[in-house]
């Protein structure tokens, strides 16, 4: 019996969750970075294209022959929380992770993970990331994780990288992502940290975080009206939530600025 027949025949242990939205250029990246995980744990992927019309239905049918991807098509564009969150409620598997369309793994990010959760019993486990130009081309930066992530130290600013994280399923099923005009994510993040405790993190740049020109990363102004939102979307007042602010606006400058090494581009 072949390795994919007999991973095929096991209750998935993982369930990566992949919105897609027209990510025809760089999608098989993505899904044969998942296909080269040396976890040892039955995983699978669900792709959830949402509403794409350049070809990225297409670029996933020529891995059609893993019975371990799965591509659900949603009939209209609904947001990656969403996505995501159709992702989460199709999942077999007791932990989820979560990886975008143009980004990309290494092959033991998995591995790692499990090994420290076990370790641990965390519910939620990140890695460290390395930026990449759109091209796949290393920009020379990598941006680190604390071994240990407190909810009081996560409201200063976002340190989990989204598609770094493994957390186990019933605590995503138990809160899901909220809209778009936040930081879904983040928000996700805190709820789980204030009710099961802290996050771990491998520090390693496991995450390959390809650095769109349009992205919420690039455009900071943006970026930081959704970070007040969420801080206001999670019931905290103006003040406070101001306070929170001071705090992500220098991490951001350490960030892109100071310890990794070099300007960001």
């Amino acid at each position: 019996m072949s390795e994919i027949m007999r991973k095929e025949s096991e209750k998935p242990v993982i369930s990566v969750i992949m919105p897609a939205y027209q990510a025809a250029q760089y999608i098989g990246q993505a899904i044969e970075s998942v296909q080269s995980q040396t976890c040892g744990q039955a995983w699978e992927l669900l792709v959830i294209d949402d509403c794409s019309t350049d070809g990225t239905m297409e670029a996933v049918r020529r891995y059609a022959s893993d019975p371990r991807i799965h591509y659900i098509r949603q009939r209209k564009n609904r947001g990656v929380a969403a996505a995501r969150n159709l992702g989460i409620k199709k999942a077999h598997g007791a932990y989820l992770a979560f990886l975008d369309a143009d980004d990309w793994w290494d092959a033991d990010k998995l591995r790692l993970q499990m090994e420290w959760i076990k370790r641990t019993g965390a519910v939620l486990c990140c890695t460290g990331r390395e930026l990449m130009q759109p091209d796949g081309t290393p920009q020379g930066r990598v941006i680190g994780v604390p071994q240990s992530i407190t909810y009081r130290m996560l409201l200063r600013t976002n340190v989990i990288p989204c598609g770094s994280v493994l957390l186990r399923a019933d605590a995503a099923r138990e809160f899901g992502f909220v809209c778009d005009r936040y930081h879904e994510d983040y928000i996700l993040w805190l709820r789980i940290l204030k009710k099961y405790g802290a996050a771990v993190g491998v520090n390693v740049p496991a995450l390959k975080c390809r650095q769109s020109a349009g992205g919420k990363s690039r455009n900071k102004g943006k970026s930081a009206v959704m970070q007040y939102g969420s801080y206001r979307y999670l019931g905290y007042g103006r003040l406070r939530a101001l306070y929170y602010m001071m705090f992500y606006t220098l991490h951001g400058v350490w960030k892109y600025f100071g310890a990794s090494g070099g300007r960001q581009k």
